[in-house]
């Protein structure tokens, strides 16, 4: 019933103009902000955990303002899942560092497009696919319901992006897109499970990181390129960036302390764009207890 449901709003919403799906997040951002909902207070403890120098009445500035972007993302989701290719990708009104996505394709070897989770991750799923650079391979784990399950992938595949399972064989066809030099988009911001993961700073805290990006890196050379649908305030903005250049290092845990300064970097970019909703830090190192309460 409740997957019904999602799929019957996404429907009608669809039906809505980009500013009015924004108002109507923003709306039910700031109702979620003044109530003790599971999001609010798992905001609050991130902000507080990332932002220790902010003033209180800064974090509750930014809290709300995270609130608003994380509502907002998930009404766009309506336009960006079911509207046409075209018209979604037409919401991009510029794409900044697109020169740094093709000199990282011109060097044969792949790129990894790390793109977290900030502004409209899935808007820059659909561009990858549709920016005339080729194919894009991208993970893809099902929700339970198979109804959802099959609007999820193909509003995720219709611009041409290859949707591979989140196992051995996934892993292993991101591989051979790599080595034939085209692009993989990995969000590397998700607490992944016990064996695929090793703790590494973010915002000077300890949080369990993907390992994947810098394994898939280190067996193929590939480049990596970090990357976001920023929203504006009319529209989109893509925006592409070099990673901190220790992504590229051959000790481990060296290269996961550059992958998460690379996702910080972004963050600081639009630190309200950002999914502050999301329990990070849920799992820590041996002796520590997680922050969040509920």
């Amino acid at each position: 019933m409740k997957s019904r449901l999602s799929i019957a709003l996404l429907h009608l919403f669809s039906w809505l103009p980009l500013p009015l799906m924004r108002a109507l997040g923003a709306l039910c951002g700031a109702i979620i902000a003044r109530l003790d909902t599971r999001m609010a207070r798992t905001t609050h403890t991130n902000l507080a955990l990332v932002f220790p120098e902010l003033t209180a009445a800064e974090r509750q500035a930014l809290a709300r303002a995270s609130l608003r972007n994380s509502c907002q993302m998930l009404f766009e989701a309506a336009g960006t899942w079911l509207w046409p290719a075209p018209r979604a990708l037409g919401s991009i009104e510029r794409v900044r560092g697109f020169e740094l996505l093709q000199e990282a394709l011109a060097a044969g070897k792949g790129v990894l497009v790390a793109g977290p989770h900030l502004g409209n991750w899935e808007l820059l799923g659909l561009y990858l696919s549709a920016c005339g650079c080729g194919p894009s391979h991208q993970m893809f784990q099902p929700p339970a319901d198979p109804r959802l399950a099959a609007l999820t992938y193909a509003a995720r595949s219709r611009a041409g992006a290859n949707m591979v399972p989140t196992d051995k064989y996934g892993v292993a066809t991101q591989l051979r897109a790599l080595r034939a030099g085209e692009i993989v988009g990995i969000l590397p911001d998700q607490v992944p499970p016990p064996e695929s993961g090793e703790f590494a700073p973010f915002f000077g805290i300890p949080a369990f990181t993907m390992t994947l990006l810098n394994r898939l890196q280190h067996k193929t050379g590939a480049r990596v390129i970090a990357g976001y649908a920023k929203r504006s305030a009319k529209g989109f903005e893509i925006c592409f960036v070099a990673p901190d250049p220790r992504i590229y290092a051959d000790d481990l845990s060296t290269a996961l302390t550059g992958l998460n300064a690379t996702v910080e970097a972004l963050v600081r970019q639009a630190p309200e764009q950002y999914h502050w909703e999301y329990k990070r830090f849920k799992r820590q190192p041996p002796g520590r207890v997680s922050p969040y309460q509920s």
